[in-house]
């Protein structure tokens, strides 16, 4: 499969490495936020003193299991805390206890040594608030804690947050979502990789995951709630399916309403193939806008490089920046950290690292690229005559159509998603499909930069109630190869709203607003924009089977009949973040 190869694109430094031969990035860009120990303070090698499954008292009487390093000398010192799903976090036990500071990874409720039982999300904000509670009182703690930790490890961060632990001083987060909704059910629509993943795979207090293959049968289960039946322990995989709008169950745990109460600043990290890239921006956006305290809206950063979920990890000098964050949150030392710009990005094709202080860009030149065919049909597949310009369309085009089957999903291939086929995959496979709607741009004379959020209007009838389009935008390059950058995906019933979805009327012409996340990429001269349209991306996304059945329940499907429409009336086009790129 064309994936394959990226795979190992998960995690690791290796990922950078791998990038650059299909999408010219380069792991050894040199990167003006790497920092080495940077003053004897940080190069202090303190002998450590570790205790285990020492038991957290929580409200309702169940201990957790925390797992302690600290400085073996008197004196009392910051603590880092992980509040850990998974069970990592001995490498910064002992890379920050060696340089004055305590280290508590605790086990989730449920998980590792700790008591009780775990219930995916829920308890967390609770529990991590209790646990900081419980070490900002320790004798050997100096009354600061800052927090760490990656993906669900993240996300316990920020739930804990708006409890207002005063021991709480700053975060660290890395890769983690705003609600758990927004996780799950990317504007609606259930990311089902994640859900079999993590839901169906993970299971028991040390179980870790399992990944199953882009084209496991299982993921083709109809009725899709069937399988739970199968797996002892999952019943919030059930209440995920229970709760398939954005409702209070998922309002109770997440930060989309609740920044106003975070009053700590937090330092985040995401990669553009991350699939919480979009949850990351959301978050950043949160904590400036609307943070509660000066310092939560002033002092916090954003990291974004070129890597797929997990990526973070192997940022050349991520510890060394956690290092000087903490160190001037938690120690008081004037590092400068603090002066720095708030946003750092790789500019993928371009390989280089760049520091900016708004998002979106205020140099953006949002730009509309529109679609168009020769006559109507001929769009489809890369072999069509799909164009991508800047010219606005004629008066009386006619429309693009194709078939959308179910039964015969377009499978995923690359993309901002945690695994199956992660990252920068070519798809020229994907589009020679005569489902797929392809639109390309003539070769650039010039390079040209997209950094930003990007958006896809489209003016579409489906002959279903309940339909799906998606939008995905490719780097051809001249060899052909055409290099996933950036996707989204819209299910039309949640076109006014996520918490009360409503269908459409077959035939009717409606305006849809397809977001596809956020990017950064020079495309080279002598390269082509190109743009797909189709109505599946499996089993990234769970199929929709274009039936007004409620999700999960039936294995009831229909192929929906769908026109796309590029007139003076119905426009329907992209619009890009483009940034001037100086001669």
């Amino acid at each position: 499969m064309l994936c394959q190869r990226y795979q190992s694109l998960l995690i690791t430094v290796v990922a950078l490495v791998l990038l650059k031969p299909a999408h010219s990035l380069s792991a050894e860009s040199e990167d003006p936020h790497v920092y080495k120990q940077w003053n004897e303070q940080a190069a202090a090698n303190y002998d450590i003193i570790r205790e285990t499954k020492i038991p957290l008292p929580m409200r309702d009487g169940i201990k957790l299991a925390a797992h302690i390093y600290r400085p073996d000398i008197p004196g009392k010192f910051p603590v880092l805390m992980l509040h850990r799903y998974f069970f990592e976090g001995a490498d910064h036990g002992e890379y920050f206890a060696k340089r004055g500071y305590a280290v508590a990874l605790v086990d989730a409720r449920g998980r590792g040594d700790s008591e009780g039982k775990w219930n995916s999300y829920v308890n967390e904000p609770k529990d991590g608030h209790d646990a900081q509670q419980w070490l900002g009182q320790q004798p050997w703690c100096n009354g600061k804690i800052g927090t760490f930790g990656i993906s669900y490890n993240a996300f316990t961060q920020y739930m804990a947050a708006p409890l207002g632990s005063q021991y709480l001083k700053c975060l660290v987060p890395e890769e983690g979502q705003q609600t758990n909704f927004g996780h799950l059910y990317y504007d609606g629509v259930m990311q089902l990789n994640v859900v079999y993943q993590f839901g169906l795979f993970t299971r028991g207090k040390r179980q870790t995951q399992s990944i199953p293959p882009i084209r496991d049968p299982h993921y083709l289960q109809l009725p899709l709630i069937a399988p739970i039946d199968n797996y002892p322990d999952v019943q919030h995989v059930r209440d995920w399916f229970d709760h398939w709008t954005y409702d209070d169950y998922w309002k109770a745990y997440g930060v989309k309403d609740k920044y106003h109460r975070i009053k700590v600043p937090a330092y985040i990290m995401t990669g553009w193939y991350d699939n919480l890239c979009h949850e990351s921006w959301k978050h950043f956006r949160g904590f400036c806008e609307e943070g509660g305290s000066k310092a939560a809206r002033t002092a916090t950063k954003i990291l974004v490089g070129p890597w797929t979920h997990g990526g973070s990890r192997g940022y050349p000098g991520n510890r060394e920046l956690k290092l000087r964050w903490y160190d001037y949150w938690l120690k008081d030392i004037e590092n400068g950290i603090d002066k720095e710009a708030p946003i750092k990005i790789f500019v993928m094709g371009a390989g280089v690292w760049r520091d900016e202080y708004e998002w979106p860009l205020a140099r953006t030149q949002f730009t509309k690229f529109y679609i168009s065919s020769d006559s109507e049909g001929e769009a489809n597949s890369v072999r069509g005559n799909g164009r991508l310009s800047r010219l606005s369309p004629i008066q009386n085009a006619l429309p693009d159509k194709y078939d959308y089957n179910p039964a015969n999903p377009v499978y995923t291939n690359g993309g901002q998603i945690s695994t199956l086929c992660p990252g920068p995959a070519d798809r020229r496979e994907t589009q020679q499909r005569d489902d797929i709607l392809v639109y390309t741009s003539e070769p650039l004379d010039k390079d040209l930069e997209i950094t930003g959020p990007i958006k896809m209007i489209l003016y579409a009838t489906s002959s279903a109630v309940n339909t799906d389009f998606s939008a995905t935008l490719t780097d051809v390059h001249p060899d052909g190869s055409a290099i996933h950058i950036c996707e989204g995906l819209r299910r039309v019933i949640f076109r006014e709203s996520l918490e009360n979805p409503t269908f459409i009327t077959p035939g009717k012409v409606y305006k849809y607003e397809i977001d596809m996340w956020e990017t950064s990429n020079v495309f080279k001269e002598g390269h082509r924009l190109r743009l797909e349209i189709t109505s599946s991306n499996f089993p990234r996304f769970a199929r929709n089977l274009n039936t007004d059945k409620q999700f999960g329940t039936s294995a009831e499907m229909n192929v929906a009949h769908q026109k796309i429409f590029h007139n003076a009336q119905y426009p329907s086009h992209l619009v890009l973040p483009l940034i001037p790129i100086k001669e």
